[in-house]
Order: structure tokens, then sequence, then C-alpha cells
């Protein structure tokens, strides 16, 4: 079954994270690196996920047992588990990702959150706050979300200070999101 392209997008921007993560659930010896991983993550605000990933350490292998994740602490946990399973699934870390994945997922998001949808609201803010975080034109980009939720469609005040990079993402989730206020 193919991986939707925002779940692929998810992966590829973790797939350090979670190959790490299966290689410590894989060695006996691996468990200090595991709970120093699973330290850091909870320390950047995946204690949901860090609490899943413990779980799995334990032995559990049913997502559905696994605490309550959201959708991206679920992708990551799914790959995990994938990964202990068949080690051929995971991710390649040292591909980056593809940011043009990122326009439709986004615009998606941005176009549910205007119509109301508050779990698309959380989603997108939350995707906002690791691209600002990321600094740079990806800053300038989360700076435009809320913006973009609000209804903004002028490419020029969007645009304004991005190099062409940045540039590109927002004219593509434009683009999308042009054909999503068309249903």
């Amino acid at each position: 079954m193919p991986i939707p392209d925002r779940e692929q997008q998810i992966l590829q921007s973790h797939a350090a994270f979670i190959c790490e993560a299966v290689a410590c659930l894989q060695n006996a010896d691996g468990r200090a690196r595991l709970d120093e991983l699973l330290r850091a993550a909870r320390d950047n605000g995946w204690a949901a996920l860090a609490g899943a990933l413990l779980k799995i350490a334990g032995g559990e292998r049913d997502i559905h047992r696994l605490s309550a994740l959201d959708d991206e602490d679920r992708v990551i946990a799914e790959a995990v588990l994938r990964g202990l399973r068949d080690p051929s699934s995971l991710p390649d870390p040292t591909r980056r990702a593809d940011p043009t994945l990122a326009a439709p997922g986004l615009a998606h998001m941005i176009h549910a959150a205007g119509r109301g949808d508050a779990q698309a609201l959380t989603l997108v803010a939350q995707m906002a706050d690791q691209m600002s975080r990321v600094g740079g034109d990806m800053s300038r980009v989360a700076a435009v979300i809320r913006p973009l939720i609000n209804g903004e469609r002028n490419a020029d005040r969007l645009c304004a200070r991005m190099d062409t990079r940045g540039q590109q993402l927002v004219l593509q989730i434009l683009d999308e999101l042009g054909r999503l206020d068309l249903h």
C-alpha cells in the first residue's frame, strides 16, 4: 500500500530519528542510547511519542494499544514498528525531504483550518512551530500560515522577504488552495 504524501513527508523529515529508534530497539545494548533518545524526544515536546516508544521497547506491537498519538507521532510510531518487522521499510536518513510534498499537505490543512476544523488547526500550528524553529525561509513561510488560514491569497504580500525556495513553496500552497477553494 503506497504511503500518502503527507505521511511520506513526515517519514522523510524524521528518518534519522526513526532509524535510530529501531537500531536501539533491535540492539540489547542500545537501551542506554534509547533512554537518551526518548529523553530528548520528551524535551522537544514529544512526550506521547516517547511513551509509545517506551511501550514498544517493552514488547507492545499493537499501535492501538499505545498512548494517544497525534497524526505525526502515529506515523513515526508505525514506521518504527514496520522497521522492527522489516528493516528494508525504513526511510533513508540521508535523503532530504522533498519540499514539494509539503505544499499539498499544508494546503489541505490550511484549507480545513480556515473552515473551522480544530484538528487541522492544531496540526498546522504544530507544523508552523517546527518550521519556525528551522529558521531562515522556513520561519518566514511559517509566519504566513496564519494569514493563509484567514484567507489571504495575495502572493506578493505573502512572499515578501522570502528567497526563491520559500516563494516556490508559498506559490505551490496557493495553487493547491486555489483548487481546493473551487470545490
